[in-house]
């Protein structure tokens, strides 16, 4: 057959461009004969047919700019894309655990029953409640009776 169709196979074979392929001069005659995927693994395999490395661009500057980064440089105003809530997700996340934890605890301690417990969880996962105390005052407010000592030890899980 011909080369081009060498080449393309070989392309498929080696999931690369068909301009990346290279024949060796010395099996130009075997690629010309190759007619199935089969043939060019063959010739691939013994070294005849090749695709030739892909190029890493390693930018120098983006290494000096992470650096830079962790040194606490280049985090300006300017350099800032979403609101501080969005960029702070640690605490969103330990803000979160920590209201799971007071819910978990009145679950536990059966002052709250598991239909609240669903109702209270669904408002702390949207995000309602600013703080542990903030939850703790809603769930006073909604009529549940906590003493002092365990509001206390609530505020402290």
């Amino acid at each position: 057959m011909s080369i081009e169709l060498t080449r393309r196979i070989a392309a498929r074979v080696l999931d690369r461009g068909e301009s990346k392929v290279r024949i060796k001069k010395d099996a130009l005659e075997d690629a010309k004969k190759a007619i199935t995927a089969d043939d060019v693994r063959i010739l691939v395999k013994e070294g005849k047919v090749y695709a030739i490395p892909e190029k890493h661009n390693v930018s120098l500057r983006s290494k000096i700019v992470r650096l830079k980064k962790i040194q606490g440089r280049k985090r300006g105003p300017g350099s800032r894309r979403g609101t501080a809530k969005a960029r702070m997700s640690v605490d969103y996340k330990k803000r979160i655990r920590g209201q799971r934890r007071v819910l978990k605890a009145l679950k536990e301690g059966k002052t709250i029953d598991n239909e609240t417990f669903k109702r209270f969880y669904l408002l702390v996962k949207g995000g309602t409640f600013a703080s542990k105390g903030s939850l703790i005052s809603h769930i006073k407010s909604t009529g549940i009776k906590l003493d002092e000592n365990a509001e206390k030890e609530l505020r402290h899980k």
